[in-house]
């Protein structure tokens, strides 16, 4: 089998950034309105009264500070709450192509690529902005990529498995190099008027270009030496937004129809999964937790990462060892760990190793060991 490398990544990050204290001033207007409006409904105890949140809650549940949103205006609308994204004809392209193809023609100039010398693309996120056709084929066609394309979509493990099946392909030569593109718009999917969920994520595009290594030319290659996949179904993080909806008139508009977990179940459930899934991964490859230089972790929340940095090495880690960009992006779902990947990778020296890893919704958990050539 070929030998697989990624040669090149690319990211989007959009032009309009949240902080925490300008998402606070919005949510904090919107619980006082609600309760002044259901005043009498709180009083008789048939309602709840919201609660109020802070910059220090947000800080300290989760280390995010800000968040890139496709659209602010909309989210910080308090009669609104949700961004502003008007729909497009079928002729144009839609925003998660656009997102993708500046993300992908970054991660093709990073890989001396072009688009004649890739033969697939995957669209690895947690959310398609169209049913059909794939997401992936239209960036394929806005690309002028000759080839196929599909989609992936395993929540925040997205991009890990696109990875796989970029591997996959290029490893049994039915591809000389396959482009994943990771581009998340979370701040649709997010229920803004959530205190305990409502800063979580930010919105973002990732690319990877993977190749035979026999062919790649560019400067910074990292060989995948080692990839594992897990999934074990929970319902502790849902989204039941889908195509159905329509046949069941009532459960529209509903929050489940948005994001939604039990954080602290998550918490106790995936820290030690994670952790057991990149000592497994790193073993089986035949090195040990000691080898490892780097930890591109998924950014969902900081308290998370710290505790499987520790359960992994005995120890916390440094800031070089596991990079943080949680605090400015938030949890951006797939592309979490690529961005991480993509801004802390150029000082590792030919021969260290590193390990991607991302969790979340499934659970799913996938984990590639990656060594710097």
């Amino acid at each position: 089998m070929h030998t697989v490398v990624i040669s090149g990544t690319g990211l989007y990050t959009p032009s309009e950034s949240i902080s925490n204290e300008e998402l606070i001033v919005c949510f904090n207007a919107y619980v006082n309105q609600f309760n002044a409006e259901h005043a009498a409904a709180i009083a008789d105890g048939s309602v709840k009264a919201l609660e109020e949140s802070s910059v220090a809650f947000i800080e300290k549940a989760s280390g995010i500070k800000s968040r890139y949103v496709m659209n602010k205006s909309g989210v910080l609308d308090v009669n609104r709450m949700v961004p502003v994204l008007p729909e497009r004809s079928d002729e144009e392209h839609s925003i998660m192509c656009e997102m993708a193809v500046a993300a992908a023609t970054q991660a093709l100039q990073n890989a001396g690529r072009n688009a004649a010398d890739v033969d697939a693309v995957i669209c690895a996120a947690s959310n398609m902005q169209r049913a059909y056709p794939a997401m992936a084929v239209e960036i394929q066609s806005a690309l002028g990529i000759d080839g196929y394309g599909y989609d992936v979509n395993v929540a925040c493990s997205s991009a890990t498995f696109g990875i796989q099946a970029a591997v996959t392909a290029i490893q049994s030569g039915q591809a000389r190099a396959v482009l994943v593109v990771n581009p998340e718009i979370t701040s649709g999917h997010l229920n803004w008027r959530d205190r305990d969920s409502h800063f979580i994520f930010g919105d973002a595009c990732t690319a990877i270009l993977l190749e035979r290594a026999d062919l790649a030319s560019s400067d910074n290659q990292f060989e995948i030496v080692g990839l594992k996949l897990k999934t074990s179904f929970s319902n502790n993080i849902r989204n039941n937004f889908g195509f159905l909806n329509r046949a069941d008139e009532s459960g529209v508009g509903k929050s489940d129809k948005l994001f939604r977990q039990q954080g602290r179940k998550v918490f106790k459930d995936v820290c030690p999964m994670a952790a057991e899934m990149i000592t497994s991964t790193v073993q089986q490859s035949g090195l040990a937790i000691t080898d490892v230089k780097r930890f591109w972790l998924h950014q969902a929340n900081l308290n998370m990462n710290l505790l499987i940095a520790r359960l992994i090495l005995g120890r916390d880690a440094t800031a070089e060892e596991s990079p943080t960009i949680l605090d400015t992006y938030a949890n951006t779902s797939s592309a979490g760990s690529i961005i991480a990947f993509h801004k802390h990778q150029e000082n590792l020296d030919s021969g260290q190793l590193g390990v991607i890893c991302s969790f979340g919704a499934g659970y799913s958990i996938g984990c590639v060991v990656v060594k710097k050539r």
